[in-house]
């Protein structure tokens, strides 16, 4: 009788999901901010499973870091923000704003491995899995 309520609790009681991230290269800053607000309110976890770049990288001030991972394909990249090119003729014109904007999501560790590598300039900086990636970013458990 214990063993079916314990059965009939545990499978009506929902699993929290898990967002993988394998290929993806940024975009506009405003939907990852409301991407990643829905997995954190979700209480989804997220796990780093290749490129995570530009406004991808904002998962790390907006999930709790406690349910991000990385396994070894993993590899963020980090620039400053700019102005769409389709509006500015292919130029790519950054914006001061939008850069502190990005900073201010960054976790203090995120903020010393990017000041360390001399800030965010219009080039982008990798961090690949390693050390480096550990010091921001646990890394996922054996099974990824």
């Amino acid at each position: 009788m214990l063993l079916a309520a314990l059965v009939t609790f545990a499978a009506a009681t929902p699993a929290h999901a898990t967002y993988v991230i394998t290929r993806d290269h940024g975009g506009l800053v405003e939907e990852y901010k409301a991407r990643f607000t829905k997995i954190r309110d979700k209480g989804e976890r997220v796990i780093i499973n290749g490129i995570c770049n530009s406004a991808c990288t904002l998962l790390l001030g907006i999930v709790p870091l406690n349910r991000v991972c990385v396994t070894p394909k993993a590899s963020l990249g980090f620039h400053q923000a700019y102005i769409d090119k389709a509006w500015t003729f292919g130029v790519k014109v950054t914006s001061a704003s939008g850069t502190a904007d990005l900073m201010s999501y960054y976790p203090a560790t995120v903020k010393k491995w990017i000041a360390k590598h001399g800030g965010l300039t219009t080039t982008m900086k990798k961090v690949r899995y390693g050390w480096d990636l550990w010091m921001m970013i646990d890394p996922c458990p054996d099974e990824w």
